[in-house]
């Protein structure tokens, strides 16, 4: 038998990509013998987020029609889902390919995406491996978009390569070029699947500051005299906020401020044509803007509408026509008092909830909450819901353009929840609700090594993109079946049972850290680690996701033990268990690389859940 693959329509690249992804995986899973296979690939050149494609199938082949190029590779993808084919996770490692009879080959359907913001943005400690897989891995599981932060990943990769949180392993070398080299061929890899990118975000304030500000590292260099009235002024004083540029805000009542801004982000639109969306975002913390006398006459959510539309003026003038994405975070989730966005077309609105719980899927039911005074360098971030959402209906009220939610489920959280069950269905109920809260999509800022005990979450979260109806419980099931085989049920009982115990608040440092009901919650994870067996019963079918239970087992039972002892107030025995679980990590990172970020759970349990004030 032979396959055959023909393309048409714009996107050449992305066509034969997505004929090539096809021939091979038909190859494995059809029988050699039989008559010939052909298949074309039609695309149409509508730039729309929200891809539609269909289906024609019969026996001996038929047509894969896409709305566009990327189109066309989520509808192979969708087709060789509907075969049975399960994508995982990322890597071949995570693929379930069968075996199947010509007869099934037969389908006539059509899909259109739910959503145009479909993506992941890069976090946590990668290696050049890691990001490729999971960019390969995107359009497998329903994403159409992906964000490159800074202007090169070299913060996350260096992580990675210099094994920080790490000291069994050697550092090696890596460096701003070596960043620059690797971001080329991600963006290629992107553009080879018709992904849509987005650049940079943080390091703008740093740069108009003189620095290249490519991480949250502190600079020993001094702020040069001639940029320091460009520097925000907080209790009296200008200079870098705790010595970190990308962290420091600007003063923006200084003309020479803003006109720097607005110059930087032209710059880089004019050489960056790629980029399908520029995120310009202001400093990474809170509480540090400027008060000086000027700055304090009007709102910084004002100061940046003010920028945005000098950006947009000068890219409008240089016949730009990149998207910028403005953020609503911090103290930026207070709407502008005064000024409007020219051309809302332009622009997307990113709605940024990074201190919310979750605990629980976002609350639409109820009153709508007053939004707080705001007090300058005094604010207080929320976690309610309810209170969030307060926020974005404000900013709703003045603009009612383009826009998503930039969430941060497996950025953090996600370490809280042991079984990943929960939080899997936190993320289907929340895009569920997109709609209704005026979104057209999700990006998760989160880590690419998001895999212990298995990729859940990234699959709810992709497949519910694509295609909102998608019933959460039906996506657990199928994924379980997959990984785990005819043992699955018994796999999904632990797994859930873990997440019910579990807390994704206490070990994100919300609550009183002495609390009994988390202590004897701990103690019951330990007891059904050790009850579990991480293996198939006998004579059972094997699946992918057995290989990691095991491991799993050991890492979460130290975690609980460890969060047992800090409910308890124990606090130095608390400590040494965070020590040892930090330790077990550390010597099995080789083996588990790809599933498990040591450096971010050991950052995010050092910095949030309280073990850097113990050590101190």
């Amino acid at each position: 038998m032979r396959i055959k693959i023909t393309w048409s329509g714009p996107g050449e690249e992305t066509l034969a990509f997505a004929a090539g992804e096809l021939k091979a995986y038909l190859t494995r899973m059809l029988p050699a013998d039989g008559a010939d296979l052909i298949v074309a690939l039609r695309a149409g050149d509508d730039p729309d987020g929200r891809e539609a494609f269909a289906a024609a199938m019969t026996e001996s082949g038929g047509s894969i029609t896409g709305s566009c190029p990327r189109a066309v590779l989520l509808g192979v993808y969708d087709y060789l889902r509907r075969l049975g084919c399960r994508f995982l996770g990322p890597g071949e490692q995570w693929e379930v390919v069968p075996a199947v009879a010509r007869e099934k080959l037969a389908a006539d359907y059509e899909k259109r995406a739910s959503f145009p913001h479909r993506g992941v943005c890069i976090e946590g400690a990668d290696s050049r491996e890691n990001v490729l897989e999971f960019i390969d891995w995107l359009p497998k599981a329903g994403y159409n978009s992906f964000f490159l932060q800074f202007k090169t990943p070299y913060a996350f990769l260096k992580r990675w390569y210099h094994h920080e949180n790490n000291p069994l392993r050697e550092p090696e070398p890596y460096g701003e070029t070596d960043a620059e080299r690797d971001m080329a061929v991600f963006q290629r890899e992107l553009k080879r699947r018709g992904l849509l990118l987005h650049k940079v975000g943080h390091g703008w304030t740093g740069e108009v500051l003189g620095y290249e500000a490519l991480s949250w590292d502190a600079d020993p260099a001094p702020l040069a005299a001639d940029r320091r009235d460009l520097a925000a002024e907080v209790n009296g004083v200008r200079g870098l906020w705790q010595g970190v540029p990308a962290n420091t805000n600007l003063c923006f009542s200084n003309p020479r401020a803003a006109d720097a801004l607005a110059s930087l982000v032209e710059d880089y639109a004019r050489k960056n044509p790629d980029a399908d969306y520029i995120h310009v975002w202001l400093a990474d913390t809170f509480n540090n803007v400027c008060a000086c006398e000027n700055c304090q006459k009007t709102t910084l959510s004002d100061q940046y509408a003010a920028v945005l539309n000098e950006i947009d003026r000068r890219l409008t003038a240089a016949g730009l026509g990149t998207r910028i994405v403005f953020l609503l975070y911090q103290e930026l989730l207070w709407p502008p008092v005064k000024e409007r966005l020219n051309h809302p077309d332009r622009f997307v609105l990113m709605f940024a909830p990074i201190s919310r719980t979750f605990e629980a899927s976002y609350q639409l039911d109820g009153p709508e909450k007053p939004i707080p005074a705001y007090v300058r360098n005094r604010i207080v971030l929320p976690t309610d819901l309810g209170e969030n959402l307060a926020f974005l209906r404000g900013w709703q009220r003045i603009f009612d353009g383009d826009s998503f939610v930039y969430d941060y489920p497996l950025g953090r959280a996600h370490y809280g929840d042991m079984g990943y069950v929960h939080i899997a269905r936190v993320i289907g109920s929340d895009v569920k609700k997109l709609r209704r809260m005026g979104l057209d999509g999700y990006i998760s800022c989160q880590e690419l090594r998001a895999a212990l005990p298995n990729a859940l979450p990234n699959y709810v979260m992709g497949y519910t993109l694509l295609d909102e109806s998608a019933d959460t419980e039906a996506l657990v099931r199928e994924y379980f079946q997959a990984a785990y085989g005819e043992d699955w049920e018994r796999v999904l009982t632990y797994l859930s049972e873990l997440s019910r115990l579990s807390s994704c608040d206490y070990l994100n440092g919300k609550g009183d850290r002495i609390n009994p009901d988390i202590a004897r919650r701990m103690r019951e994870i330990q007891a059904l680690c050790r009850d579990f067996a991480p293996a198939p019963e006998k004579g059972q079918t094997d699946g992918p996701g057995w290989r990691l239970l095991g491991y799993h087992r050991q890492y979460a039972s130290g975690l609980a033990r460890t969060l047992e002892l800090l409910a308890e107030g124990k606090n130095q025995e608390s400590l040494a268990a965070w020590r040892a679980l930090g330790g077990l990590m550390q010597e099995n990172e080789p083996e588990f690389q790809s599933c498990l970020d040591v450096y971010r759970v050991l950052e995010v349990t050092a910095n949030y859940t309280g073990f850097r004030e113990l050590e101190a």
